[in-house]
């Protein structure tokens, strides 16, 4: 049973890695809101990340950072304030975590540190710049510490296209929209939080034991294929 903090567990994709988590492993939750549901393995902290202190844990062995955010607009419309905003949910809160939650980690069964990126860091996409720009630093972020922690812990980020969260409702309010958003990928799909939450628990076990400072584009198609 492994230890594992999960920022962000309440909401989404998330919420849906808590759910697939609990039943094997003890999770530990830190998010603003409590998640819906309780379970014996499960232990939440209400907090906001870029405000308040995170809980400090006995013993650990994975950390997994979920917030984000979907900020489009123009580029004329974005202020520095939107970009300082997402720099800061995206990378100063999980370089926060990781730097509170480091000394326990590195005494951790096989541990890891897994973070979310987006396809938009690689595909340019308009009205992206200033998630894309923050993800950009997720990325690096993964890189540079998996060269700085290896060969003792891990550091992967998962890249998700469109998945089907709150946090990406306005993107599928109508039918319209998604059936737009289907037929742009070329496998004629987007992402459920639970495909995502799949590749998440694979990449913190002992299975991804050889993966660490990759980006796992579960994009559907969408960077990599042009048909």
């Amino acid at each position: 049973m492994k230890k594992i903090v999960v920022v962000g567990g309440s909401k989404g994709i998330g919420h849906a890695i808590v759910q697939l988590l609990v039943n094997d492993h003890q999770v530990y939750n830190f998010s603003r809101t409590p998640p819906p549901e309780t379970h014996q393995n499960l232990t939440h902290y209400s907090g906001d990340i870029l405000t308040d202190d995170l809980p400090d844990i006995e013993a650990l062995d994975s950390i997994i950072y979920c917030p984000g955010s979907i900020n489009l607009k123009p580029i004329s419309r974005l202020s520095i304030t939107d970009f300082r905003n997402d720099f800061e949910i995206n990378v100063i809160g999980a370089v926060k975590t990781i730097q509170h939650y480091l000394p326990k980690l590195k005494q951790g069964h096989k541990p890891s540190i897994l973070l979310f990126s987006t396809v938009a860091s690689t595909l340019g996409m308009p009205f992206h710049a200033s998630i894309a720009t923050a993800k950009s630093g997720v990325e690096g972020l993964v890189k540079s510490l998996g060269a700085e922690l290896a060969p003792t812990i891990r550091v992967n980020a998962i890249a998700p296209t469109v998945t089907d969260t709150e946090l990406a409702s306005k993107l599928l309010r109508n039918d319209k929209m998604v059936a737009n958003i289907t037929d742009r990928h070329p496998l004629k799909k987007f992402l459920t939080p639970e495909e995502v939450a799949d590749m998440a628990a694979f990449l913190i076990s002992d299975k991804a034991a050889s993966l660490s400072g990759q980006i796992f584009k579960m994009d559907c198609g969408l960077v990599s294929f042009k048909l």
